[in-house]
């Protein structure tokens, strides 16, 4: 809880003192509460919530919405390299990735999407509005990634494709791609262009547990 509370003040410019004083209690309190924050009355807790300006359960127990990657580290992990094969066997046919490109009229501002995507042969397609931002325009360069952790086991492995934006057109195969499990939006809306992601390089790395000879 200490460093929910560190984080949330830094992110508020509050120091120690001044979240102490507007929590009602004093600095070497709130010390307290930060290192035995179960033994505390729930009321403090509560004061302190309601002027780090989060919820209740979130000071006390952390996002149940977080980000993956809160369990640590597996114990002596390696970082392994995927062949192209096995790269595709972990895309598996389909997924969430975040699509990437550069943008701005120099091209220098770095943008990451998050898609839902399919695995379409030995490309990547996914559906998306022509207006909106992951609606990159043919020939551009593009990077697709897909990843998966284990919160229990600190294991896990990440997918790397570099390549070229295409929009395919050829009504048959689009249809036959919208019908298939995962086409779907999960942004919803109106999304009618397709862009494949037609990868000239595949690379990947799995972490896992080391191996005793």
């Amino acid at each position: 809880m200490a460093d929910r509370m560190a984080v949330r003040r830094r992110q508020l410019g509050m120091s120690r003192d001044e979240l102490a004083r507007r929590a009602g209690m004093s600095t070497t309190y709130l010390r307290e509460v930060e290192s035995r924050a179960r033994d505390f009355d729930p009321g403090a807790l509560a004061r302190l919530a309601v002027v780090l300006e989060m919820p209740y359960e979130e000071l006390t127990a952390g996002r149940t919405d977080a980000p993956p990657g809160r369990g640590g580290p597996a114990a002596h992990p390696v970082l392994v390299r995927l062949s192209e094969q096995e790269c595709w066997q972990r895309l598996g046919t389909h997924g969430i990735g975040r699509i990437s490109y550069v943008a701005g009229p120099g091209k220098e501002a770095p943008v990451v999407v998050p898609v839902n995507f399919l695995v379409d042969g030995r490309s990547v397609v996914y559906r998306t509005d022509p207006a909106g931002v992951a609606g990159i325009r043919a020939g551009e360069p593009v990077a697709f990634e897909a990843d998966h952790v284990d919160e229990m086991t600190g294991l896990g492995w990440s997918v790397l494709l570099a390549g070229t934006a295409e929009h395919p057109v050829e009504r048959e195969a689009l249809e036959a791609l919208a019908r298939r499990r995962g086409a779907v939006p999960w942004a919803g809306g109106r999304r009618d262009l397709w862009v494949r992601v037609l990868p000239h390089q595949v690379s990947g790395r799995v972490i896992q547990p080391l191996r005793e000879a």
